[in-house]
C-alpha cells in the first residue's frame, strides 16, 4: 500500500496530477494494490477533496477525505450498498454526527438525510 501512496505523490511532484485524496475506489493496480483516479463531479466531492485530512502512511503522506464527507457522499449516491456503508460508519462511530449535518446542510442532502434516518435508524 505505501507504494500506492508514493506513486500518488510523486505524480503530484511531477504534475501529472494536481492532487488527490483517498476515498475508497477501485480501479488499476500499482504495485498490486487497486487504484482508481476519480475527477471531482460535484461542489460535495470537491469541498471532500479539498479539506481531505494529511496522515502519515508509514513514513509517507497520504491526502484521506473525512468520514464525515463519505457518509454524504454516499448518502447523495443512495444506493443499498451506500446506505449498509453508511449504517457500518455510524455503528462504529467513525462520524462527529454534528459535522456530518452540517456537510448534509450545506449540500441541500436534508430530505435524502432524514429519509435515510426514518428507513435505517428508526
Amino acid at each position: 500500500m505505501k507504494k500506492v501512496f508514493e506513486v500518488l505523490n510523486q505524480m503530484v511532484t511531477d504534475g501529472a496530477i494536481e492532487n488527490y485524496a483517498v476515498a475508497g475506489a477501485i480501479g488499476a493496480m500499482v504495485d498490486g494494490w487497486p487504484l482508481q483516479l476519480l475527477p471531482v463531479g460535484d461542489a460535495l466531492e470537491r469541498e471532500a477533496y479539498l479539506i481531505a485530512q494529511t496522515l502519515n502512511y508509514e513514513g509517507t503522506r497520504v491526502r484521506v477525505v473525512l468520514a464525515e464527507h463519505l457518509v454524504a457522499i454516499m448518502l447523495k449516491v443512495g444506493r443499498l450498498k451506500d446506505y449498509a456503508r453508511i449504517q457500518t460508519f455510524l455503528s462504529q462511530d467513525a462520524v462527529d454526527i454534528e459535522h456530518l449535518e452540517v456537510i448534509i446542510g450545506h449540500h441541500g442532502l436534508e430530505s435524502k438525510w432524514a429519509e435515510f434516518r426514518r428507513r435505517f435508524l428508526g
